[in-house]
């Protein structure tokens, strides 16, 4: 019987690393999560019952060990030495003049590389076999983060060969998960992170693996060093080396045969920059070969034979016109520049936050200051100072006031926040802010109740609660502004249709503190009823996977509330499903789907269902939908109005369906 059970783990195990090499090293996933974490369900559940087999190259400890203490220092067995930089082409003209004269060499072969923004860290692998993961740190001696590294799931916890050796790397957050990540800390009260280098770096650092786990970091490996047994002519050739033992590698890398092509490389890039899911500043640029690498040798701090081009940040001057307050869902009151329109990265911005009363005290920002915006890791728009020798005398100091700008309850700052919070359940924002989150794409996805629409029917005094939008009728939208026949009664049937979502849409669109969409689902697919959810007790959810103390807390005091218990009522007397649809974990992919195995981006408007639910139909048949497109990507659904994603797909030969065609397929 044991034999029996040991085979099935390590099949469990073979299969579990193969799928995380599809999914985050090939970007080709093969199967859907709901089978990969049936999978890894069922390994967890085996190792727990016989802890005799457990190894240290399991995928369960993607999740997260034990909490340390404290990180232990290591000592590197070969310096982690940082890069010379570059500014501009006369930089790279002048690096490359030395690397001839120093190698007496004429013709230089280069390696290029984006130079990612995140953490550095050195790998080390005995028989195969990751033994420990450390920082920079000095560039002699770093922190041992082994648990942390081990829960990301780029990293191969066993190599294709039974190689000994060191690689370095650059772990790093992707651009969505960092957004999400400040949105889930600013309805917190929490301090926000910079940019994605700083949450990366952060995420890593936390003393307990399992906060790690879910900040969805990536790694690239970008160096080998320390090799036993073989010998590696080239950089380039080390890479493809990399590559086959089953590390992500970037393969946007190029080699190049004279600085003016590394220069031609640079230039497209800087460029293409936004395009990419994660944030590089700049470009690493080394020579191959290994002989002369070796021959040009290094200095105190640096190589030099390699070099990094750092891009400059675009940074751009705009006059702060006002500061405004927005009360969020949770009563959060924050400060937002209201800004001079100005072109950053590429778009226009008008406004940007402030994010808490210290900041603009740090930073010393008055209403009326010029001041210099960027975009936080491209993305976020972000005030970075002012410009204090620009000032005339009349610019304003700003003070957040002592009660709420719309219901003027007294704003408090809880222990441990930093933001300041109205704490009054009837404030008008937080009620008004509550509606338009039920109704939004990831909730419950209501196609014509936007912000304004929300905001034109609570001042009107036609809903308050989420139950009341399910008493709306054509009459009264008919009365309002901006409302036709036809409009009024494409609303109603949207909000119709909402009452068959299913349980998860439900349980998000609440907005249960703690509680984001990827939970929601999961309390779903575990408790199956709204009823079954509401007796649970805190030790019954905290026995759930990705469960922990805070959220389940929230959960039973959200339900032990008696204007809850009427909300639940209303809504399932109003005929809002209360149950969940979705495939169950244990649920085998159909893999005779079209979809099974393919890379799916949707763009444009979709009228036969919502682009939530063509996305939820595509990963229940085994597909992945992603948000833009790439060589890897398999098919792309065209919508009406589909604007650059159309011409994408086009350029790298994908697929292209229209909405009629998507239908068909889903109906076979």
């Amino acid at each position: 019987m044991l034999t029996e059970i040991a085979q099935r783990i390590e099949e469990l195990r073979d299969m579990l690393n193969k799928l995380n090499y599809e999914y985050h090293v090939l970007d080709k996933p093969s199967v859907s999560d709901a089978e990969y974490d049936k999978y890894m369900q069922e390994l967890m559940r085996l190792e727990e019952e016989h802890p005799e087999f457990l190894t240290d190259d399991s995928p369960s400890l993607r999740v997260g060990g034990q909490v340390l203490d404290v990180f232990t220092k290591v000592t590197h067995t070969s310096p982690m030495l940082s890069l010379g930089n570059a500014f501009n082409e006369a930089d790279l003209h002048d690096f490359d003049r030395k690397v001839r004269q120093g190698s007496g060499r004429e013709h230089i072969r280069y390696v290029c590389e984006l130079k990612i923004d995140g953490l550095a860290v050195s790998l080390r692998y005995e028989n195969g076999l990751f033994v420990q993961g450390a920082t920079r740190g000095d560039g002699v001696t770093g922190e041992d983060i082994t648990q942390n590294l081990k829960t990301i799931k780029a990293i191969p916890l066993r190599l294709k060969e039974s190689a000994t050796m060191e690689v370095r790397g650059e772990a790093y957050m992707p651009k969505r998960s960092f957004v999400k990540l400040n949105e889930e800390k600013e309805e917190k009260g929490e301090v926000l992170f910079a940019n994605p280098r700083n949450a990366a770096a952060g995420s890593l650092r936390q003393l307990d693996p399992k906060i790690a786990a879910q900040r969805n970091l990536s790694f690239f490996v970008y160096g080998l060093t320390n090799l036993e047994g073989q010998t590696i002519s080239s950089h380039s050739e080390a890479l493809d080396y990399l590559d086959a033992l089953g590390f992500k590698t970037n393969t946007h890398r190029r080699v190049c045969g004279s600085i003016e092509e590394v220069i031609a490389y640079v230039e497209e890039w800087q460029i293409k920059r936004p395009e990419l899911d994660y944030e590089i500043d700049g470009i690493v640029i080394k020579v191959d070969d290994v002989t002369i690498q070796q021959q040009l040798g290094l200095t105190a701090k640096s190589p030099r034979w390699a070099i990094a081009y750092k891009f400059p940040a675009e940074e751009v001057v705009t006059k702060l016109l006002d500061i405004e307050l927005n009360v969020g869902r949770t009563g959060v009151v924050t400060p937002t520049a209201n800004l001079e329109p100005v072109r950053v990265a590429g778009s226009i911005v008008r406004r940007a936050s402030l994010h808490n009363e210290d900041l603009i005290r740090e930073k010393d920002i008055r209403i009326g200051d010029y001041v210099i915006i960027k975009k936080a890791g491209d993305i976020i728009p972000e005030v970075v100072s002012a410009l204090i020798e620009r000032r005339t005398g009349k610019e304003q100091e700003f003070r957040m006031p002592e009660t709420c700008p719309e219901c003027e309850s007294e704003l408090v700052r809880l222990e441990g926040e930093v933001a300041l919070r109205c704490l009054n359940p009837s404030c008008p924002a937080q009620i008004r802010e509550g509606l338009i989150h039920f109704v939004s794409r990831d909730a419950m996805n209501i196609d014509g109740l936007g912000e304004r629409v929300i905001t034109q029917l609570f001042n009107e005094k036609l809903i308050h609660t989420v139950a009341d939008i399910y008493k709306l009728e054509k009459e009264q939208l008919l009365a309002l502004e901006r409302f036709g026949e036809k409009s009024a009664s494409n609303l109603i049937a949207a909000i119709q249709a909402s009452k068959n979502n299913s349980l998860e849409k439900l349980l998000f669109g609440l907005g249960i503190r703690h509680v984001g969409s990827k939970a929601a689902r999961t309390l779903a697919q575990h408790f199956d009823s709204m009823e079954n959810l509401r007796k649970a007790s805190v030790a019954e959810l905290t026995a759930i996977n990705e469960i922990g103390d805070k959220m389940a807390e929230s959960i039973v005091a959200y339900f032990d509330n008696e204007e809850v218990e009427e909300l639940l009522q209303k809504l399932a007397e109003y005929g809002v499903n209360m149950t969940y649809k979705g495939a169950k974990p244990s649920e085998a992919v159909n893999s005779d789907s079209y979809f099974a195995g393919k890379t799916v981006v949707l763009t444009g408007k979709l009228e036969l269902m919502g682009r939530s639910e063509a996305k939820k139909k595509i990963e229940e048949l085994g597909g992945k939908v992603t948000g833009s497109v790439s060589k890897s990507t398999d098919l792309l659904i065209a919508g009406e109005a589909a604007g650059s994603k159309l011409a994408q797909a086009k350029k790298h030969n994908v697929e292209v369906w229209n909405e009629e065609r998507f239908v068909a397929e889903l109906n076979k």
